[in-house]
């Protein structure tokens, strides 16, 4: 084809007929971080490189920082456990922060992306990041009440991930949020009013949601655990503990304001309804 030929192609007086062009809308990404939450992510990654101390100051820094449960065991005295009275107040919340390896911090953050950046957008930074330490504390609460006398630290931020699991199913399935079949964009999918407490628990998706979190936590029980070799397990009660705290607390850290019961009713109807 001659230079000639394609110039009369692109030029505007082309006789042929208009057709009208379509416009594909960008397409967002299926998962994009909003600040907040790739801060904390950012910063459970740089507290791990821990790892690389000697052995040594390692365990120092989980004795100082991780949640003993033995620490509060009035009947005790004599034992010395690093950290004194303030790691009684700090480690309920910085326990959260330590991970036992790569696997438990990439586990970890995998179940966070999703719900976390949710709940981030909708929360803001500093309402996420008092989020996440209250329902860690509530995880550091409910496995001293069911291990009393364990001498072994508990680590790793479950508590917090399933804290933002639970406060995100509150507005996860309302027609335009991120699980609905009528998803809006990032920001406005996350800024969907939420359900009452007592519509969510009739929903049969969010009660579907709550049975497979809890059969997975009871079977498989992922998450925190012990890091003493011979006593290494599963604190799914700290799980459980984050997780009622996050379902339960949500509201008073949710910014978005509430709809009549009626309304909210109404609009988490979405097209799932008719399938």
């Amino acid at each position: 084809m001659s230079p000639e030929s394609e110039a009369a192609l692109d030029s505007p007086q082309d006789s042929s007929p208009d057709v009208p062009a379509v416009v594909e809308a960008p397409r967002e990404p299926i998962l994009t971080l909003p600040p907040a939450l790739t801060a904390y992510i950012l910063l459970l990654a740089a507290i791990h490189l821990r790892v690389l101390l000697p052995p040594e100051l390692e365990n120092w820094t989980i004795d100082v920082f991780g949640f003993i449960p033995k620490r509060y065991d009035s009947s005790l005295l004599n034992l010395q456990i690093p950290g004194g009275a303030g790691a009684k107040v700090w480690t309920f919340v910085t326990y959260s922060l330590l991970h036992a390896n790569l696997t438990h911090l990439g586990f970890n953050v995998l179940w966070l992306l999703p719900f976390g950046s949710a709940l981030a957008r909708r929360f803001g930074t500093v309402r996420f990041f008092v989020f996440l330490a209250v329902t860690a504390a509530a995880g550091a609460l409910a496995h001293l009440i069911t291990h009393e006398h364990a001498v072994a630290p508990m680590i790793g931020a479950s508590a917090s991930v399933s804290g933002a699991m639970a406060a995100a199913i509150r507005f996860a399935f309302v027609r335009g949020s991120f699980l609905s079949f009528s998803r809006s964009d990032a920001d406005t999918a996350a800024k969907v009013p939420a359900l009452p407490l007592s519509r969510a628990l009739r929903d049969g998706r969010v009660v579907g949601f709550l049975a497979v979190w809890f059969g997975i936590n009871i079977i498989f029980g992922v998450g925190a655990i012990g890091v003493d070799a011979e006593t290494t397990s599963v604190a799914w009660q700290a799980h459980i503990g984050g997780f009622f705290a996050g379902l339960l607390l949500f509201a008073l850290f949710d910014p978005v304001p509430r709809v009549r019961s009626d309304a909210a009713d109404a609009s988490s109807r979405d097209v799932s309804d008719r399938i």
